[in-house]
């Protein structure tokens, strides 16, 4: 049954509940996926409106055109972002998705063969910059908020909104470390809940344990977000940082190593822990469990890079 054709004529209380299970429908998918999907949706429309085609419902043959027009100068992960927001908005209008047809997968077949499906990310940061970072931050409030959220959050291999959304009440310190209790992320949209366990460091200066603990104790926090926004008259605001607050963070972090901060994002962080750990001989199961990546194919890939240069062919041969 649609929700959203539900008729009006019905009780006030029958109303309520039906406000109720679209609140959850919304809530069915993560915010940032609905405002891309949103966004992508939107292009579509766009398209069709000038070429007076119609988006919904959409012919397959219109969707092929679509991919085709855009193919040169779009890369294939957001042509396929695109083929997701298309299929989800016709389904939840109560249409067959177009995007199944066989033009809309033959165009889509020959578009990733010509252009194919690399992906160029943004540079991970390694163990070596992180030492570096620490040692750029400056001795403020400001810089101890960002050596623990650096330190955490390489460390846990946390996304951006795990990060942030990490509350004061989900620490508990134990002999080893740190456990951070993650009440929900984007592979756990149930809010089951998952531990991750943050070990302390073999140096004073990049241990995130100790780094967070001079930061909960500077800033005064003994409830609610740990991460937060300072003003400019170094007081820490009641709210959370954001998630986009941490790429700027990074950002601004590896710029002040010299490196070019274009090629950084917050995923820096959860990559830089996923390269380093390879190229410290760490297996593809402790990565994955620090991680919480649910497939292999992004962990194997850092693997891949971490290890360019163990047992190398073309090291120690007399070059």
């Amino acid at each position: 049954m649609e929700i959203t054709r539900v008729s009006q004529e019905v009780s006030s209380d029958v109303r309520e509940i039906l406000q109720k299970a679209k609140d959850y429908t919304r809530q069915s998918k993560a915010a940032n996926t609905t405002r891309s999907y949103r966004a992508d949706w939107a292009d579509f429309t766009a398209w069709c409106q000038e070429r007076s085609l119609s988006a919904l419902p959409a012919d397959p043959e219109t969707v092929a055109l679509y991919l085709a027009d855009l193919a040169d100068r779009r890369r294939t992960s957001t042509l396929q972002r695109r083929l997701a927001a298309i299929s989800q908005a016709h389904q939840a209008a109560g249409y067959d998705s177009p995007t199944t047809g066989y033009v809309v997968r033959t165009v889509w077949a020959g578009i990733r063969r010509a252009k194919g499906t690399y992906q160029e990310g943004k540079d991970p940061i390694l163990v070596e910059d992180l030492r570096q970072i620490v040692c750029q931050l400056p001795d403020t409030l400001t810089g101890r908020r960002d050596r623990a959220l650096l330190l955490v959050g390489f460390a846990g291999g946390f996304r951006r909104s795990e990060l942030v959304s990490i509350n004061r009440e989900d620490l508990q310190s134990v002999p080893r470390g740190l456990v951070i209790h993650l009440r929900r992320s984007k592979t756990d949209q149930e809010g089951r809940g998952e531990k991750v366990g943050i070990p302390r460091g073999s140096r004073l200066e990049t241990c995130p344990v100790r780094a967070l603990e001079d930061w909960l104790s500077e800033s005064g926090i003994t409830e609610g977000p740990v991460f937060r926004p300072i003003n400019r008259h170094g007081q820490v605001r009641a709210r959370r940082l954001s998630d986009r607050s941490v790429a700027l963070i990074v950002k601004k972090a590896v710029e002040a190593i010299g490196l070019d901060p274009n090629r950084f994002s917050g995923h820096s962080l959860r990559a830089g822990i996923a390269t380093s750990a390879a190229m410290a001989g760490k297996d593809e199961r402790a990565i994955m469990k620090q991680t919480r990546h649910k497939s292999t194919n992004m962990v194997r890939r850092y693997i891949r890079d971490g290890e360019l240069f163990n047992e190398n062919a073309a090291s120690d041969i007399g070059l």
